[in-house]
């Protein structure tokens, strides 16, 4: 039988672990702070629900003021339209015939329904599948920094903008990009060069998406963005503490774990390994950030196991049976790992909610 999940009222230090805690004010407070800046700046924001996965977490942020949702695949985005959604962005070239066909139910459910393209044939299968009665909107993905997905000029850009144009099936929705951080003079000057190139052919552009949690408080920077998408930014992890982005105090998700064993004086094991506190590393030299411990370091992870290197604390040291609070390196992986997130207030659990768009990878 599966250990008993808890209960509103439950105190943590009753919880069973290894067990993501997700705290409610420090959920808040990041909502409030992202919202309020883009207000300040103007500009849109769509929050990416890769982090939580949770139309509940979602609705707070709509609630705050996010123009929609961003999701990465097809099948998350059916999670949040079967909870309401009507604005969902796909930033994903979507290919193949199983895909576009769940692609055409599901903008036969939403209002507002967008994807992404960045080559001819990912436009060419998706004017395929749609038809002037029920369009898809489809922006131009562009490759300002990021190096990963995305069109290498502006010149290609408006090629593609105008074979989405030029399809009967389709709407051209304007530029998306996913930027490397630090470069947001390179992406402006990349974008304000498409937007002049749209604008003397003649193309609307109505929308010009940027996104990233490491620079989301520069997004001033890039005067010709519209909307910014981020979505480490609700719970914020190590990474984006290292990043200047988040503080100690902004990080609203950490991971319970249990010493377990303490085969020497400076090695301990948690209960915590790969299946918990996930392998990405993100760039650190170990595995999560333990809270009240300067000096320990998570340094090994197998499936069931976290290896703690205790020989660079200097004053108490975990002993076998307490629980300690990591700060994971990548939260939104940890929310990929778990059935469920228990959320909480102080010491006490408030809700604990299924993880409904988890695994939902294609």
């Amino acid at each position: 039988m599966d250990a008993p999940w808890p209960q509103p009222g439950t105190l943590l230090s009753d919880i069973v672990t290894p067990m993501p805690v997700i705290d409610e004010a420090r959920l808040a407070a990041n909502i409030a702070r992202v919202q309020d800046y883009m207000t300040g700046i103007g500009r849109a924001f769509r929050p990416h629900i890769k982090t939580h996965k949770l139309p509940q977490v979602a609705a707070l942020q709509v609630a705050a003021g996010a123009v929609g949702i961003n999701c990465q695949k097809v099948t998350e985005a059916e999670v949040f339209a079967e909870a309401g959604f009507q604005d969902i962005l796909i930033t994903y070239n979507i290919l193949g015939p199983v895909r576009l066909a769940r692609l055409k139910a599901l903008n036969d459910r939403v209002s507002a329904l967008a994807v992404t393209a960045d080559s001819a044939a990912v436009i060419a299968g998706l004017a395929a599948t749609f038809s002037a009665d029920r369009p898809l909107t489809v922006l131009v993905e562009c490759d300002t920094s990021g190096a990963r997905c995305g069109v290498q000029t502006p010149e290609t850009a408006l090629t593609l903008a105008r074979q989405i144009a030029g399809a009967e099936g389709l709407r051209f929705g304007g530029l998306m990009t996913y930027p490397a951080a630090g470069a947001a003079a390179q992406v402006e000057t990349f974008l304000s060069r498409a937007l002049a190139l749209l604008d003397e052919a003649g193309l609307d552009c109505p929308t010009v998406s940027v996104g990233g949690t490491p620079d989301l408080f520069l997004s001033h920077e890039i005067p010709s963005a519209t909307e910014h998408r981020a979505g480490t930014c609700v719970y914020n992890d190590r990474a984006m503490m290292r990043a200047g982005h988040a503080g100690a105090g902004d990080c609203a998700m950490h991971v319970l774990a249990t010493v377990v064993s303490r085969p020497t004086e400076d090695r301990a094991i948690l209960d915590a390994g790969s299946k918990s506190l996930t392998s990405d590393l993100l760039g650190f030299e170990d595995f999560g950030l333990i809270e009240g411990y300067p000096g320990a370091r998570i340094v090994t992870l197998s499936e069931e196991h976290g290896t703690v290197d205790l020989s660079g604390v200097a004053g108490d040291r975990p002993q076998v049976g307490d629980v300690v609070r990591v700060v994971p390196n990548h939260t939104c992986v940890v929310t990929n790992l778990f059935d469920r997130m228990v959320f909480h207030d102080g010491e006490t659990v408030t809700r604990v909610l299924d993880v409904t768009a988890r695994g939902k990878v294609w």
